[in-house]
């Protein structure tokens, strides 16, 4: 059976651990050679050496999202090695300090939306000439159910703000390129089993909430949060010819969690 990406090159950004590991080791299964970013070396060989192991090819790129200058080396080090690239996941981001409006210091909101936003920017920026050249591609944005659904997080100002941008700017560039065959979606996971939360940091989250009854449980579907395995599954069906006709597209993988109005 012919692998879904055969022959192209991918980047996967945020991909030293959860959602973005699993999905560079499921698009290298699929064919695709993996450039794996992150800011942690470490991580990246050992994923690296995981995916060659199980036959793929995929190197480390070393690079912080929020430094332009990091992206664009980090993009032209992958076309310079591999001669393409074809399909962006842009996965990097954090949690951030959580805290009420009063306690959140500007630097805090500042390096959150230097990441998730900023971030986001510069990987798509500087991946733009290289996905036209090829005649077209997929790019992949991870967002979140908060900021696009889900409000009720007390604290999450920055957090949701940056990922309620990256869907308004995943619209904006999906229009934008579509004359050039590049597609542009974006996923929005709920709750997710990662490492994301142990980064997290939050103040006074619970005082300042506002008290609200839910239904038992916050994972209708499964009972439970879901797994980076199944948003790699997302990322592959979007950066696959499977999703030709899909541009634009906010697609949320969380369960039905939102739906209830699920807080942290």
């Amino acid at each position: 059976m012919a692998k879904q990406l055969e022959g192209r090159v991918a980047l996967v950004t945020g991909a030293g651990s959860g959602i973005g590991a699993a999905a560079a080791r499921l698009l290298a299964r699929e064919g695709a050679r993996v450039a794996c970013l992150s800011r942690t070396k470490e991580q990246l060989d050992a994923l690296v050496a995981e995916i060659e192991a199980d036959g793929g090819e995929a190197m480390t790129v070393v690079a912080d999202v929020s430094n332009a200058d990091q992206v664009e080396r980090a993009v032209r080090q992958t076309v310079d090695t591999w001669g393409r690239l074809d399909v962006v996941f842009a996965n990097a981001g954090v949690n951030g300090v959580w805290a009420p409006l009063e306690e959140l210091e500007p630097a805090e909101w500042e390096k959150t939306i230097a990441i998730n936003l900023n971030g986001t920017f510069y990987t798509v920026k500087y991946a733009v000439p290289h996905l036209k050249k090829q005649g077209g591609g997929s790019v992949i944005v991870c967002a979140s159910i908060n900021g696009t659904r889900v409000f009720s997080n007390t604290g999450a100002s920055a957090y949701a703000s940056s990922k309620a941008a990256q869907v308004a700017f995943t619209k904006m560039v999906a229009l934008e390129l579509a004359r050039d065959h590049v597609r542009v979606n974006v996923i929005c996971p709920g709750a997710i089993d990662t490492q994301i939360n142990d980064n997290t940091e939050q103040r006074h989250t619970k005082e300042a909430g506002i008290p609200v009854e839910f239904p038992l449980g916050n994972h209708p579907l499964a009972g439970k949060p879901g797994s980076s395995e199944q948003v790699a599954q997302l990322v592959l069906f979007l950066a696959s010819d499977a999703s030709s006709h899909i541009s634009g597209t906010e697609v949320w993988i969380d369960g039905a969690e939102s739906l209830i109005g699920m807080r942290g």
